[in-house]
């Protein structure tokens, strides 16, 4: 009981610490299991926690095969969560450089890593193209943390935001299906790929697909028929992945890990009601199975494979950071709109990450298990790996980013909490005067008409949910806040001021402070341009106008005008160069400079009595 209790408690310890310190949480994990385990086995001759009952280990967590269907029904569900993340239309929208990297690079690594490993650890070419495979894999939920502390370009963020999104499902599918490949062979009792051996890769193949697609399509059916009560909505997706798990594997051994991946795939590619929720409960529990698994699967490690980290294998993790990688990305960026320094700093930053460490250990297991030469040193190979590029991407990515000058002078990307009308229009505006702009609501259906306005979304609920480990906000800098709800936008502002309203947060003003003609700090606009009036103006004259602006005394005659008038909503200052600059009610400290237009929403104003006319129009409605 209480080693059980023990992972956990250190499982969401170790979690705790990665989100106080902003490093990847497979760092703190891993460092923990490895305390507990092998380092407490060296210096006091037990582990603290070990996984494994044994008779030399009575207080083990699980015998032995119970702790090998643990490990592997938790890398499933893991995978399975991964390909719900994998969508065709992403991958068709991102540039070709990033196409090429997640194909190209990944094809550069896995044979650069597998030849590196076979020619100088001396491992069967099974095995080294094993390891090969595992290492493709970087993931996002180690390249983000890195990332938020380093404010880079445009250009390397994005290359950087969709590798480490898209190449996660891929690499695992790839790693898959090596590991298939040497088991067929395996079950053709020989070590070489017989006839027999690929007649069996291609049934784990069929299965796998045909189980994947089939169980996907079911639980389709299922959801758009409204057969599964709301209640069991979130648990039986659970269910049924496990039971694919389980049937794939009885049709043909050693299948389930590529249906579920196969599984989420199509999911993730399809219309399926409730989607969102699903998403949201498998990255729950995904995050719990992967704070007790690193725990277990580090503490499982021994002394003696610790031992066997050598000089060669250092020598193959040098070769593939400071070799392999730069290698895998100058092919793939060749003759993109990447300069030198940006291609060098996305060779700098690939961290391996959680799919790697885990599917090693237990394809490491699987393998040793059946007495294949070399399997033993994968899971403390890669684990070597994910510990070294993590580190040395943590400790030195902001580093090199300055040296290399791929860093943003400022985060000037802009957050909109809600998508209503109003706030549509004011995303659409700025992300037409070339600022990255992300709109945050809970409701599906204005989320939808966002995206159809060309507009960067996430469906979330900013309260409950945690905005703080999405990588299409890692530079913003501005947050505005404009629900209908009061408590919404003021929470919203105090939640994520620090992550995300670095460089300004604002809110509309309450009805309330409307009506009591209350000014307060960061209110947007004006104290008279509640949520009610923005709307409403957005819906019957959805136009915004730039004024020329020629001194300050024209500008304070033209914003009383625009202020006043219940038909438009003062919104921005443009200035000559084409920056925007929001404007809030407490504006006295505002500098006009030659070429500043004033930028309002609503109906066009007759603007003689301030001595100016209107210059452009754009209606973006």
């Amino acid at each position: 009981m209480v080693e059980l209790a023990g992972v956990v408690i250190l499982g969401v310890l170790a979690q705790w610490i990665a989100w106080r310190t902003r490093v990847p949480a497979i760092l703190p994990l891993i460092v923990m299991g490895l305390c507990i385990g092998p380092i407490a086995e060296y210096y006091f001759g037990h582990k603290f926690i070990d996984p494994v009952y044994s008779a030399h280990s009575p207080h083990g967590l699980f015998p032995q095969h119970s702790f090998f269907h643990f490990i592997e029904l938790s890398i499933g569900i893991i995978l399975f969560e991964g390909g719900l993340t994998l969508r065709r239309k992403e991958i068709a929208e991102v540039g070709p450089s990033i196409l090429r990297l997640i194909t190209l690079g990944s094809l550069v690594t896995f044979i650069g890593a597998g030849l590196a490993a076979y020619f100088i650890l001396g491992l069967s070419l099974q095995v080294a193209f094993l390891f090969g495979s595992l290492v493709i894999v970087t993931g996002p939920t180690v390249i983000a943390p890195i990332l938020r502390n380093v404010p880079l370009n445009k250009n390397v963020g994005t290359v950087l935001k969709w590798e480490g999104i898209l190449i996660d499902p891929i690499g695992a599918l790839a790693a898959v299906l090596v590991f298939e490949f040497i088991l067929a062979g395996l079950a053709g009792h020989t070590a070489q790929f017989t006839q027999e051996a690929f007649i069996n890769f291609f049934q784990i193949l069929f299965t796998g697909f045909a189980v994947g697609f089939g169980m996907a399509y079911f639980l389709y059916v299922m959801l758009k028929n409204k057969l599964i009560p709301h209640y069991l909505i979130h648990v039986f997706p659970l269910a049924l992945v496990l039971g694919a798990f389980v049937l794939s594997n009885i049709v043909a051994h050693d299948s389930g890990l590529l249906t579920v991946v196969v599984m989420g795939m199509t999911l993730g590619n399809m219309e399926v009601p409730h989607f969102k929720n699903i998403l949201d409960f498998k990255e729950s529990i995904t995050i719990l199975l992967i704070s007790i698994l690193f725990i277990v699967l580090s503490a499982n490690i021994n002394v003696e494979q610790l031992m066997l980290i050598n000089v060669p294998m250092l020598i193959v993790f040098a070769i593939l950071v400071f070799v392999i990688r730069p290698l895998g990305v100058f092919l793939s960026t060749h003759k993109s709109a990447l300069n030198v320094n940006e291609k060098l700093f996305i060779s700098w930053v690939g961290p391996r990450g959680i799919v790697a460490a885990g599917i090693a250990s237990l394809f490491g297991l699987k393998l040793t298990a059946q007495g294949v030469p070399g399997a033993e040193i994968i899971a403390p190979f890669v684990f070597l790996v994910v510990l070294g590029t993590v580190i040395l991407n943590a400790t030195t990515a902001r580093f090199m980013a300055r040296i290399l000058k791929v860093t943003l002078a400022a985060s000037d990307g802009v957050i909109i909490i809600g998508a209503s009308a109003g706030a549509r229009l004011i995303g659409k505006y700025l992300k037409d005067n070339g600022r990255q702009v992300v709109l945050v609501d809970r409701s599906a259906a204005s989320i939808k008409k966002a995206k159809a306005m060309g507009l960067e979304c996430i469906e979330e609920d900013v309260i409950a949910g945690d905005l703080t480990e999405r990588f299409e906000l890692l530079s913003v800098g501005y947050l505005l806040a404009l629900t209908s709800n009061d408590y919404v936008n003021a929470t919203a502002c105090e939640k994520y001021q620090d992550n995300f309203g670095e460089n300004g947060t604002y809110r509309i003003i309450s009805e309330e402070e409307k009506l009591k003609d209350v000014l307060v700090d960061q209110t947007l606009f004006s104290s008279k341009d509640d949520i009610l009036k923005l709307t409403e103006i957005a819906r019957y004259y959805p136009t915004f106008h730039e004024v020329p602006i020629q001194s300050r005394a024209h500008y304070d005659k033209l914003i009383e005008l625009v202020i006043n008038d219940p038909k438009t909503v003062p919104t921005f200052i443009k200035r000559a160069d084409g920056k925007i600059w929001i404007l809030e009610a407490k504006s006295d400290s505002l500098k006009i400079k030659e070429g500043d237009k004033l930028v309002y929403l609503g109906e066009a104003l007759n603007t003689d009595s301030a001595n100016v006319e209107t210059n452009t129009e754009s209606d973006i409605s």
